[in-house]
C-alpha cells in the first residue's frame, strides 16, 4: 500500500480489438501514444471483455460483477442504481470522480457514483433496444447491425461520432486542469470515446495516414455453410449471409477502422499531454482499455457479439507510479478493473469501504507492479440478440471454452491456434479437458433459470417501453448541467477573477 493516493485516469475506446494496434504488434496500424504508455508500463496480452456488447460489458466493468449476476443482459438492460460501482467505492475513499463520454447507462440513474458527468451519452438510455428471445430469428431493423457500415465505409469531414469524441476530449482536458488547480483530493477521471466503433468513417487526415493498398485483408474467411451454429445466426442477424461485401468494401472498412484507431490514439496522447502540462502525470495511473473488440471481417464476421478473439479481447495497458515495465499473459477481464482500482487507491489511512457486494474480479495490481503472472481466469457471458440461450466463455491458461445449449461446444488452444481454426471439443486428446470445462459451466450456470430471467426481463422492459410511447414523452438521456451565468466573464464578477480561475498554472500570490 502507498502513503499517497495516486490519481486514476482511465481512457476507454469503443470496439477496439487489440490485434489492430501497433501496441499489440499489428504491422500497419499506428498507435504511437498507446505504444509509449506500453513502453513505460504494463501490457496485458490476454485481457477480455465480460460481454461482447457495449452496455453489458460496461456494466460489468463498472460494477466488478458478471452480467448474469446483475441482469445486465443486453443494450437495453437497466443498470440498477443499487449496484455499487468503482465510482462509489473511490468516492468512499476520498476521490473526486468524473465521467466524460460514453458509458451507455440504461435507466434513470445516469451517474452511478460519479460526482460529475460532463457530457451526455451517445446512445439511448431507455429500453428501446430490447431484444426478444421468443422471436430470436427476427431482425429489428431500427437498431440491429447490418452490412451498411461496411459498404458505406470511407471519408467524411465530420460525423456524429467525431463531434462526440471532440466534445469528450475537450471537457475531459478542461476538468483535469480544474482538478490540478484545486489540489484538494485525488481524482478518478474516465474519458470514454466512441471510436473506432462503426460506422467506419474517418476524417481525411486520419484516412491519409495509411496507404490504401497496404491495408491488410482478413487472415481467415469462412464460408457460411462451414460456420459454427452461432456464427451462422450472427451472419444472418447482421445480414452478412445474404449481403457479401466486395474486397473493396472490406479494404475500405478496415482502412477507416485503422484511421479511427489512430484518431482514438491521438486522444490518448492529448489526455496524457494534459496530465503532464498540469503537473499530475507522475502521480497518475493511466489505464487504456476498450469495452470489446471488432471482428472486422475475420472469420467473415463483423462487429462483435461473439467470443472469438477479435471480438472478445480488449487492449489493457497501465502506466504510472509503481507500475512495472513489461507484458503479462495471464487471462484477465474488465471485472478485474474495480478491485485493481481499489488496490491503487488504498493506503493505511484509507481502507477499502465495504458495501457487502460480491466482486467477481480480482486485482491485477500485483501483476502490474511486479510483472509476475497470476495465472487467473477470464469469464464471458452473452445474453443479447442473435441467440435465444446464454453463451458462456471460459479462458484459462492456453485454452478457451465456449458453450451455448443450442450449439456444439467449442474448445480452442489459443497459444497454438490463435485464429481458432481447430475445435478441440471432440478431439480424443482433449476429451477430459472439454468435460472439465463442461462440468464447470454446469455447476456455475443454470442455463434454464438464466434464460427464464432474460425473457422475463425483456417482457418487463418491452411493456414499459411501449407504454412510454404514449402521452407526454419522458427522457432519461443525460443533460449535463451548465450554468452560463457562471461561465467565462459575467457582470457580477471582476474579469480578472475569471482570468485567474481558468489560468494554469496560477499566478504566484505576492
Amino acid at each position: 500500500m502507498t502513503t499517497q493516493q495516486p490519481n486514476i485516469v482511465l481512457i476507454m475506446a469503443d470496439q477496439l480489438a487489440p490485434q489492430f494496434t501497433s501496441s499489440y504488434g499489428h504491422p500497419v496500424v499506428k498507435t504511437p501514444h498507446m505504444d509509449r504508455l506500453a513502453e513505460r508500463g504494463m501490457r496485458f496480452d490476454s485481457a477480455y471483455c465480460n460481454a461482447p456488447l457495449c452496455a453489458p460489458s460496461r456494466f460489468s466493468f463498472m460494477s466488478g460483477q458478471l452480467v448474469t449476476r446483475i441482469a445486465a443482459y443486453d443494450n437495453a438492460s437497466e443498470f440498477l442504481s443499487s449496484i455499487p460501482t468503482f465510482a462509489h467505492y473511490l468516492r468512499g475513499m476520498g476521490y473526486r470522480t468524473c465521467l466524460s463520454g460514453k458509458m451507455h447507462f440504461v435507466g434513470p440513474d445516469q451517474l452511478h457514483g460519479f460526482d460529475e458527468r460532463i457530457t451526455t451519452d451517445i446512445y439511448p438510455s431507455d429500453f428501446a433496444w430490447t431484444p426478444d428471445w421468443e422471436l430470436a430469428d427476427e431482425r429489428i431493423d431500427k437498431w440491429y447491425h447490418n452490412m451498411d457500415s461496411v459498404r458505406e465505409a470511407g471519408v467524411a469531414q465530420t460525423t456524429f461520432q467525431i463531434e462526440y469524441d471532440e466534445e469528450v476530449a475537450f471537457f475531459a482536458r478542461r476538468k483535469l486542469f480544474e482538478y490540478a488547480a484545486e489540489k484538494q483530493h485525488p481524482f478518478c477521471m474516465v474519458a470514454s470515446f466512441i471510436h473506432p466503433h462503426d460506422p467506419y468513417v474517418a476524417r481525411p487526415e486520419w484516412w491519409d495516414l495509411y496507404d490504401h493498398d497496404a491495408i491488410d485483408m482478413p487472415a481467415l474467411t469462412i464460408p457460411f455453410d462451414q460456420q459454427d451454429g452461432f456464427s451462422r445466426r450472427l451472419m444472418d442477424g447482421i445480414e452478412a449471409s445474404t449481403i457479401v461485401p466486395s474486397d473493396d468494401d472490406i479494404r475500405n472498412a478496415r482502412h477507416a477502422y485503422y484511421a479511427n484507431t489512430s484518431y482514438f490514439d491521438s486522444k490518448v496522447g492529448h489526455i496524457v499531454q494534459t496530465l503532464e502540462e498540469c503537473g499530475q502525470l507522475d502521480n497518475t495511473i493511466v489505464i487504456v482499455t476498450a469495452d470489446h473488440g471488432d471482428m472486422l471481417g475475420e472469420r467473415s464476421l463483423w462487429y462483435k457479439m461473439n467470443f472469438f478473439e477479435h471480438s472478445a479481447r480488449v487492449p489493457l495497458i497501465m502506466a504510472g507510479p509503481g507500475v512495472h515495465n513489461g507484458a503479462v499473459n495471464s487471462p484477465c477481464s474488465l471485472v478485474d478493473i474495480l478491485p485493481t482500482m481499489l488496490d491503487i487507491a488504498q493506503t493505511d489511512q484509507t481502507p477499502i469501504p465495504s458495501y457487502g457486494q460480491p466482486i467477481d474480479g480480482r486485482s491485477l495490481w500485483a501483476m502490474a507492479t511486479t510483472g509476475a503472472e497470476d495465472h487467473g481466469v477470464a469469464i464471458g457471458e452473452y445474453c443479447a440478440e442473435m441467440t435465444a440461450h446464454p453463451v458462456i466463455m471460459i479462458r484459462r491458461g492456453d485454452y478457451k471454452y465456449i458453450y451455448c445449449p443450442s450449439d456444439a461446444p467449442m474448445l480452442f488452444n489459443i497459444a497454438n491456434d490463435p485464429r481458432e481454426t481447430t475445435n478441440l471439443a471432440d478431439d480424443p486428446d482433449h476429451v477430459e479437458l472439454a468435460q472439465q470445462f463442461a462440468a464447470e459451466i454446469a455447476a456455475g450456470w443454470d442455463m434454464d433459470t438464466i434464460r427464464h430471467d432474460v425473457i422475463a426481463k425483456q417482457k418487463q422492459r418491452q411493456t414499459v417501453y411501449q407504454a412510454m410511447q404514449n402521452g407526454k414523452r419522458a427522457d432519461w438521456d443525460y443533460n449535463p448541467p451548465r450554468h452560463a451565468s457562471e461561465e467565462y466573464v459575467r457582470n457580477h464578477m471582476d474579469w480578472t477573477e475569471a482570468a485567474a480561475k481558468t489560468r494554469f498554472p496560477p499566478l504566484e500570490e505576492n
